[in-house]
């Protein structure tokens, strides 16, 4: 029974010490990459994050920064413009800067200083740059844009998404769609 107890004690330990050293991880690490790899058509990096508008606007930093939601989004966008991008193009993105969307309310009180309010002073907002090549790597077009939601909370079908990055993977979706569409157009597909 002893033997029992001391191996429990010291797997307890174990895990105690290992996990001491973890820490939560959050977007402005320095050893976190500022790309998301990959071999297809779409490349997506970003530039620091501890520059972007989520972070220098926020009034709780701690829990704006935490998580990894920048890499997820840049997956995201590569996976959804891979999807859609016409055969031998190349689309290279380059996130400048996100505002995402709602907002944390401090004077409400110290137990909801890490609940992100939901309001439409609050939009989502992302700015990059891209450029988008065809097969003889000539470009197609190419410049920034900087995407907003005024009435993202307009939006029914969001509502029962509990994704907590849905309205910046919208704009996401919203500007490739857009961006593509205008690309057709001009070549005549």
């Amino acid at each position: 029974m002893k033997t029992w107890t001391l191996a429990g004690l010291g797997l307890a330990c174990l895990l105690a010490i290992g996990g001491a050293d973890a820490k939560p991880r959050n977007v402005t690490d320095p050893d976190v990459p500022r790309a998301v790899l990959g071999n297809g058509p779409v490349q997506v990096q970003w530039t620091d994050p501890a520059q972007f508008s989520e972070l220098r606007q926020s009034t709780n930093r701690f829990e704006a920064q935490r998580g990894d939601w920048v890499t997820q989004l840049a997956e995201y966008l590569q996976k959804s413009a891979t999807r859609q991008l016409p055969k031998g193009q190349r689309l290279d993105v380059t996130i400048t800067d996100i505002k995402r969307a709602g907002d944390f309310e401090p004077w409400r009180g110290p137990n909801l200083t890490d609940v992100r309010f939901m309001r439409d002073i609050y939009p989502p907002r992302i700015t990059l740059r891209f450029k988008l090549t065809d097969a003889n790597d000539q470009v197609i077009s190419q410049g920034e844009r900087t995407l907003s939601d005024m009435a993202y909370l307009m939006n029914s079908g969001l509502r029962n998404d509990t994704d907590p990055l849905r309205y910046e993977k919208r704009l996401l979706d919203d500007w490739l769609r857009s961006e593509l569409r205008l690309e057709r157009a001009n070549t005549g597909q």
